[in-house]
C-alpha cells in the first residue's frame, strides 16, 4: 500500500511538473508571438516618425553649427588678443599665429614657435586684426 502510494505521489508530481512546464512554454510562446506583432504594429509607425524627427532637428542642428563656428570666429581674435597676457607670452599678444591650448599637459602657444617666443618682438609676429586699409 505504501509503495501504491508513493508511485501514486511520484505520478502526480511528475503530471504537476509536465503541466507546469506546458504552461511556461504556453506562455512563452504567446509572449513572442505578441512581442512580434507589437514590433510589426508599431515598426512603421517608429521609422515615420524617426524620418520625421529627423526632418526638424536637422535644419537646427545645422543652425546650431552655424552658430558655433561664427561664435568662434568672432571670438578667436579676441581671445588671440587677451590670452597671451595670461599666459606669460607678451610676444604673442594680438598674434594670429596664437593658439594657447594644451594637449596632455603641454602647451601650444602658436604654429611658428611651440613654446612661445621668449624675447620682446617674435618675428613672426602677425596682426590678428585685419587692417581695414
Amino acid at each position: 500500500m505504501l509503495s501504491t502510494l508513493g508511485t501514486e505521489v511520484e505520478r502526480l508530481f511528475e503530471d504537476l511538473s509536465k503541466g507546469v512546464n506546458d504552461a511556461a512554454d504556453a506562455f512563452i510562446q504567446f509572449s513572442e508571438e505578441l512581442a512580434d506583432q507589437v514590433n510589426d504594429a508599431l515598426a512603421p509607425s517608429l521609422d515615420n516618425l524617426n524620418q520625421e524627427m529627423e526632418g526638424w532637428v536637422d535644419p537646427f542642428l545645422q543652425i546650431i553649427a552655424q552658430i558655433e563656428a561664427s561664435f568662434s570666429d568672432a571670438v578667436s581674435p579676441l581671445s588671440q588678443t587677451v590670452d597671451p597676457l595670461i599666459n606669460q607670452h607678451p610676444a604673442c599678444v594680438g598674434c594670429q599665429h596664437y593658439h594657447g591650448q594644451e594637449y596632455n599637459g603641454v602647451m601650444l602657444v602658436c604654429g611658428m614657435h611651440p613654446y612661445g617666443w621668449e624675447g620682446e618682438e617674435c618675428p613672426d609676429w602677425e596682426s590678428t586684426w585685419q587692417d581695414p586699409h
